[in-house]
């Protein structure tokens, strides 16, 4: 019912710039709250940001002061402007998105890589 699909991944160096961007479409009326997670290789999937439908936004701390989540009302397009890349933020990054009445994200995108360099 829901469709995600991320763009805008890619290789930057360190201390650069990079938004990624989630077009989302199908019933999206029933969307509670969409995030952004990451995973490096060889490693856990890990909750990054997310956005609520009210619009209230949460992070990671090691992101809190670098990265911004934000959203074309209601759900149409979800961002993720990453400032002051550092190497260890590469990974492959997903969208996600939370219905009223389930237990965890239960949408998902297919993932974009980004690489940070130096």
């Amino acid at each position: 019912q829901v469709q995600l699909v991320e763009s805008g991944g890619g290789l930057v160096q360190a201390g650069g710039s990079l938004t990624l961007s989630c077009a989302a479409s199908g019933r999206l009326f029933n969307i509670r709250a969409m995030a952004w997670y990451r995973q490096a290789p060889g490693k856990q999937r890990d909750w990054v940001a997310h956005i609520t439908r009210e619009g209230t936004t949460n992070y990671l701390d090691s992101v809190k002061d670098r990265f911004t989540i934000s959203r074309d009302n209601p759900w149409n397009t979800v961002y993720l402007r990453m400032d002051s890349l550092k190497p260890d933020d590469t990974a492959v990054y997903y969208c996600a998105a939370l219905d009223y009445g389930a237990p965890d994200y239960n949408y998902w995108g297919q993932g974009t890589q980004v690489t940070v360099s130096s």
